[in-house]
């Protein structure tokens, strides 16, 4: 019995009449070759049986291991199911897909407040980023990214120890309350999402218990009201359109309502435009709603909304994962109030 030896990049090379070094090429650097000679390179592995360099032993090799790990202070489902996360993705995807690189999504238990570093330290990636991680969370990949030597890249948190793309909160969050001053409105309910302190009821939370996720965001916008502004900040836990609509019903109950209602988030400001629709309640004339991101829905529905390049965003965090001399590194995305049809001017009898 004839025992067949198993084929090798050499034997590979010698069968096509090139070096070795050229196979190698053709897989992993194949901008150096012709398309034709790629193929003759590719034809005769099959043709040989030559499954192409051990990604392991290569990667052991380079010290890469071609994938990019995305942190998230949700359950994995909901990176996609939420309009703001998959949008996102679908930029950070487009950024390292585009070099043949991966993602691997690494979810945060719900109500952690730390990150598993032993599972960040063992984790084989060639960078690290994160959505809507807090400063403590962050601070402690940022950590973790740094022993490991690989660069770590914030979407959430702005420090000048990180880098980070992140739309300018404070500027966003006064956007919104210069629009509703103008329109006379004085009592103005924000509704937040602390993932991390999910409630069996709706809760009120004092400006002294904000992360800094929500502290620039909620101080412009009570900077942007002016002074002998209303602002009360409550609280249902997820952010989602189950959380807006049961907040919102909440709110549209009490014997004073708002004026005007603030989702911190699209999905949340939707429910909420949902519980007053359900009540009879005539947005804007009644009651003005206000959302921030401008997902797809919001146009749809009409929603005042800030706007931010979400997919933008998510792209390059991933140009700056790739490329760590890529600068700047420290990014303020750009941010655009869009008036719609939920917002108009405060009802006296309510104000």
């Amino acid at each position: 019995m004839v025992v067949m030896s198993k084929a090798t990049l050499k034997s590979v090379a010698a069968e096509v009449g090139v070096s070795p070094a050229t196979v190698s090429n053709a897989y992993n650097r194949p901008d150096q070759l012709s398309s034709e000679l790629r193929e003759r390179v590719f034809e005769t592995a099959r043709r040989l049986g030559y499954p192409g360099p051990n990604p392991t032993a290569r990667n052991l090799r380079s010290g890469r291991t071609g994938s990019f790990g995305l942190l998230y202070n949700h359950s994995l489902r909901y990176a996609f199911s939420d309009p703001f996360a998959t949008q996102f993705l679908a930029g950070l995807g487009a950024a390292v897909e585009g070099v043949g690189s991966s993602l691997l999504l690494i979810p945060l238990k719900a109500g952690d407040r730390e990150v598993d570093v032993d599972v960040l330290r063992r984790t084989p990636v060639d960078g690290l980023a994160d959505v809507c991680l807090n400063l403590e969370q962050a601070e402690q990949v940022q950590e973790i990214a740094q022993q490991r030597e690989i660069p770590f890249v914030s979407s959430c948190s702005v420090d000048p120890r990180f880098d980070y793309v992140c739309p300018d909160d404070y500027l966003a969050g006064q956007q919104v309350g210069e629009h509703l001053a103008r329109l006379g409105h004085r009592r103005v309910v924000v509704v937040l999402d602390f993932n991390d302190r999910r409630a069996d009821r709706v809760e009120l939370v004092d400006a002294s218990q904000l992360t800094e996720h929500f502290w620039d965001r909620i101080h412009g916008l009570i900077s942007g009201l002016g002074d002998g502004a209303d602002v009360q900040l409550v609280n249902d836990g997820w952010n989602s359109h189950e959380t807006g609509y049961r907040v919102g019903g909440w709110l549209l109950d009490q014997r004073e309502r708002p004026t005007a209602i603030v989702g911190v988030s699209d999905v949340l400001a939707l429910g909420v435009l949902d519980a007053a629709r359900e009540r009879g309640v005539d947005v804007p004339r009644e009651l003005s709603i206000v959302g921030f991101d401008d997902i797809p829905a919001a146009g749809r529905a009409g929603l005042t909304t800030l706007a931010q390049p979400i997919t933008e965003r998510g792209e390059l965090v991933g140009k700056l994962l790739l490329d760590p001399k890529r600068g700047p590194r420290q990014v303020f995305l750009p941010t655009e109030l869009k008036v719609r049809r939920t917002t108009g001017p405060a009802n006296e009898r309510n104000s």
